[in-house]
Order: C-alpha cells, then sequence, then structure tokens
C-alpha cells in the first residue's frame, strides 16, 4: 500500500495503480504567505516531490512549485484534474445564492475548492486572480489547492493571505484581478469554508455566471490544459493601503473624543482594527481579537442577539460612547448606543444615509425591502432620493450601479458605499457613523430612537410545500385591500398604516415573513393571521 512520504496518511486513492493519487494533508505547513512543506504526490506509483519555495519568489535552484506535475498532465493530454482519479461529487447544497459554503471536510474539501476554482477560471475567462483567506484552519490545506485550480487553467494568481472580506475587496481592485476568491464562511460556525467569488472590480460572480452553473462545470471537471500555466506572482500584502483608503473614502481621520468598545468576534476584524483604529487614535476597548477560527467567546454573527451580550455589558460598564460587533469575515456590522442597546440594522441605514446625503445631497439611497417604512421617510427627509432594493449582496451591487446609488442599506447590516468600488464594508460604516456622532456631538440613543417610530416582526421562517401557490393565495387575499401590490422581491403589500413582505428562500422550501405596523398590539394581530394563511 501506497502511502505519502511528508505525512504518512494513505493517499484519496490507496492503490498504486491510480492514475495520479495524492495527499492534500502534506499540505499542511501553508503559513499564508508561503508553502512552508513540501507536497509529496504519489503518480503512477512513482513518488514525487515538489519544492514550493518559489512561491515566495525565494531563488532555490530547483523546480518551480508543481511544474513536474504540469508536466505529467500535458503528457497525459487534457484529462486532468490535479491529481485526484476520480470524477468530483460536489453537493449542489454548498452552492448558495450569492457564495459557496459548506462544512468541511465532507461537504468542503481541497478537491471541491480544486475543481470549483478550475470552474470559475474557464466561466469568467481571466487572466489574473486575488485569492486570499479567513482565519479558519481548513485554509491551511485549502489555499493551495485553490492557486493550483487557478495554475492549472493558466491563470496567474497574486496570494494576499490573510484578509478580512473588505481587504479582498480592495485587494481585486488594486491588483486589477479578473477574478476574486476569498476563502471564507463569513459569520458560519468553525466547521465551515467557502468562497465569496469575484469577477473584475470586485464585482460578484453572479452577474457573469450562476453558482449553479460553476456547480456544473466542478462536478463535470471537463477542463484543458493551458498552452502554459498560471503562475504564482508573489504575495501581496495592502493592509496599509487599505486603511488609507477608507479613511479618505469616509472623510473621517480622527476618533479622539469617543470612547469605542469593539468586538470583533475572534474573526478577521481582529487583523484589521487594530491597525485601522490606531491610525485614528481611538480610545479602545478590544473584545475577541485575537484571530481564532474555532471561535472560543462567541459565534461571529451579530445578527445573533446572544453574541451581542459581552459587547453590550461592556459599553456600559466602560461608559462607552459606541459598541462595534463585526461578523467572522467583517463585510458587516452591528453597532450598540451608549445604554447598551443594539441598534437595527434598518435604523443605521437611515443614519448613514443622513451623513452621507449631508455631504452629497440629492443622491439615490438604496435600502432593502424588509427595513422599515422610516427608513424611506428619513431618506426624503434629508433631501435624498430613497430606492428600494431586493435582498443579497449581489442583486444589491447590481441595483447599485444600475441606479448610481451612493449607498445602500440591508436589515442584515451589510452597508454598501458607491466611493469604495460598490462593496460591502464594514469598516466604512463604523467610519461614517462615527462621523456623524462627532458631527452632530450627540449620543447614539438620541440619533436612532426617534426613527424607530413602528413595530417591525423582523423575519419569520416558515417552511412550506407549494411556494408559488402560497404567494398567489396571499396575494389573493390581500392584494384587492392594499394601497399597493409589489413583486420585486416574493410579494409586498402596503396598505396605509402597515405592510407586509413575503419572499421565498433561494434554496429551501420557505417562506420568510416580515411586516411593520404603527403599535405592537397591530403588529402581533396581522403577524398571527398571515402566519396562518401561510402555514395552513
Amino acid at each position: 500500500m501506497w502511502t505519502c512520504r511528508s505525512c504518512g496518511r494513505l493517499p484519496r486513492a490507496p492503490t498504486a495503480a491510480s492514475a495520479a493519487a495524492r495527499c492534500v494533508r502534506a499540505w499542511a505547513g501553508y503559513n499564508g504567505r508561503g508553502l512552508a512543506e513540501r507536497l509529496f504526490v504519489l503518480d503512477r506509483g512513482a513518488p514525487r516531490s515538489y519544492n514550493p519555495e518559489c512561491l515566495q519568489g525565494r531563488p532555490s535552484g530547483r523546480q518551480p512549485c508543481f511544474e513536474a506535475d504540469r508536466r505529467a498532465a500535458r503528457a497525459r493530454g487534457p484529462r486532468h484534474r490535479g491529481g485526484f482519479t476520480a470524477l468530483p461529487n460536489i453537493t449542489p447544497e454548498i452552492f448558495k445564492a450569492y457564495d459557496i459554503r459548506g462544512t468541511y471536510p465532507d461537504q468542503f474539501n481541497e478537491e471541491a475548492a480544486y475543481n470549483i476554482a478550475r470552474a470559475f477560471a474557464k466561466a469568467l475567462k481571466g487572466k489574473t486572480a486575488v485569492v486570499g483567506h479567513d482565519m479558519r484552519e481548513s485554509w491551511k490545506t485549502l489555499i493551495p489547492a485553490v492557486i493550483k485550480g487557478l495554475n492549472d487553467s493558466g491563470v496567474d494568481v497574486w496570494d494576499i493571505g490573510l484578509a478580512s472580506t473588505p481587504l479582498f475587496y480592495y485587494s481585486v481592485n488594486a491588483l486589477g484581478g479578473d477574478i476574486g476568491l476569498q476563502l471564507t464562511a463569513s459569520h458560519n460556525p468553525a466547521k465551515y469554508n467557502g468562497f465569496k467569488p469575484t469577477g473584475p472590480q470586485a464585482i460578484p460572480s453572479i452577474s457573469f455566471v450562476s453558482n449553479q452553473e460553476i456547480c456544473r462545470l466542478a462536478n463535470e471537471a471537463q477542463f484543458e490544459t493551458p498552452e502554459k500555466p498560471g503562475q504564482v506572482l508573489g504575495q501581496r500584502d495592502l493592509l496599509d493601503d487599505y486603511i488609507e483608503a477608507v479613511i479618505q473614502a469616509a472623510g473621517v481621520d480622527d476618533f479622539s473624543g469617543l470612547k469605542l468598545v469593539i468586538d470583533t468576534g475572534n474573526g478577521m476584524g481582529g487583523y484589521v482594527v487594530p491597525k485601522l483604529t490606531e491610525r485614528l487614535r481611538a480610545d479602545v476597548v478590544p473584545l475577541y481579537w485575537d484571530l481564532d477560527g474555532t471561535f472560543p467567546n462567541h459565534e461571529a454573527n451579530p445578527l445573533d442577539e446572544s453574541t451581542m451580550e459581552d459587547l453590550k455589558k461592556k459599553v456600559v460598564e466602560v461608559g462607552a460612547d459606541l459598541g462595534v460587533a463585526y461578523d467572522g469575515d467583517a463585510d458587516r456590522v452591528r453597532f450598540v448606543d451608549e445604554k447598551g442597546e443594539s441598534v437595527p440594522g434598518d435604523m443605521i441605514t437611515a443614519l448613514l444615509a443622513r451623513q452621507i446625503l449631508r455631504h452629497h445631497p440629492g443622491e439615490k439611497i438604496l435600502y432593502d425591502l424588509r427595513s422599515s417604512r422610516a427608513v424611506r421617510e428619513e431618506i426624503e427627509k434629508a433631501g435624498g432620493e430613497p430606492v428600494m432594493c431586493r435582498v443579497g449582496h449581489g442583486l444589491i451591487k447590481r441595483q447599485m450601479r444600475e441606479e448610481g446609488g451612493i449607498f445602500a442599506g440591508e436589515l442584515s447590516c451589510h452597508y454598501y458605499f458607491r466611493n469604495f468600488y460598490i462593496t460591502d464594508n464594514g469598516d466604512l460604516a463604523m467610519l461614517h457613523l462615527v462621523g456623524l456622532l462627532k458631527e452632530t456631538g450627540s449620543r447614539l440613543s438620541e440619533l436612532w430612537r426617534p426613527i424607530k417610530r413602528y413595530f417591525h416582526s423582523g423575519e419569520i421562517n416558515s417552511e412550506v410545500e407549494d411556494v408559488p401557490g402560497k404567494l398567489k393565495e396571499l396575494e389573493d387575499l390581500y392584494g384587492p385591500k392594499g394601497k399597493s401590490v409589489l413583486h420585486l422581491d416574493g410579494l409586498t403589500v402596503e396598505f396605509e398604516d402597515w405592510w407586509f413582505n413575503v419572499r421565498p428562500s433561494n434554496t429551501e422550501p420557505l417562506l420568510r415573513l416580515t411586516l411593520e405596523a404603527p403599535t405592537e398590539e397591530q403588529m402581533a394581530a396581522h403577524r398571527d393571521e398571515l402566519l396562518k394563511v401561510i402555514r395552513s
């Protein structure tokens, strides 16, 4: 029985008869700036070792990384799947509406990462890619597979190593990437990993190719061997450049006079925030800034109110002006006021819109259709043009480009900025909010509490067997009574003093209900009535 000379494990196909069996565990020495260990491959029973030091641009006089495997692949012809012998069997379940996420290693592993990278190279026809990753331990074996998949497709790669998703978006633009693959599972638990993929200019890949098509291409694995394989162009750390760009985009360069508590939840905010707040001379109390992909303190998901408890207590304890909670990859951020109360995401949308319109009057502001009616009213009051949009970062970014919107906000605490490549950015949202507090001299509670003049249900999920049929039933029942009926995303019916939206899940047989009314009693009555219809 053949075993890997590097780690002693069995190869993926445990016989010498396999055409190209390999043990991916030998990649475990990857450290974010290059491979520190050799990769051993069993190819027709003949073990080969590769010297990956060339990834770091160091002269070695030895064969560049993976070159022997490439020569063997060219000799065999176009049938080449990076050393994996069987057709991949990547579950469609991991291909979400806007990104790719699954449990590691059963759903998303090195073979999946390799073939998905090749699928994106084939679909996007790019020449240069930017690859980064978050702090989850599985990156150590997954990133080399991603780089190899791109190189085997003839794509050159910039490796930016550790990066928050906003830093990754910036890097795709700064380095001129045609393809961007950020290895992250965002706010999901430690056992997950996946991709946030982009095309050029960090435009979401779904603007060019659906994730369903990527699933098909990755599982089909019909990839041609390029005339010239791609290469690793080098490692780039653009954190300092990114920080200066964010500060310039926000127009806020000084946090002095305010005390902040910032909880990065052991996620990628802990990579950016220390240097950012030091640059801004901020008085900051840190919470869980150490990078740890096991999330030992709480999941990095600020939409889960239980993960906000430590932050809320600390804000009150130290007398802070503002609390900030990042999600796992730092593209999403939620805020806590000086009283220790979590601020709803749509209330922050209204406040940031007010701040941006103060400097850019008359601009279009996008808000997702689950947001409070107060958001639209506040945008109009501030002299802006409110534009309702669908839910989901890929769709919102597309509509921002089409509408020319300067800013967009989601109930889920994603905030998007035209002057930062039309991407969602937790750092920029924090800077704008601090700018508002400093310019107005107001406490955060004084700014957001008066805006919350309606009672909002939040989003309520219900399993439904016949989603289209149930949507039609709801429209037949409520449409004739409503002031307006919209089909922007599912069904929205607006009445004189209340409204509701019911929209289908992209991946499950679910309907998601959101509604709002002037009083808590009215909201509860409408909610119960709607749920009775939905769940009948």
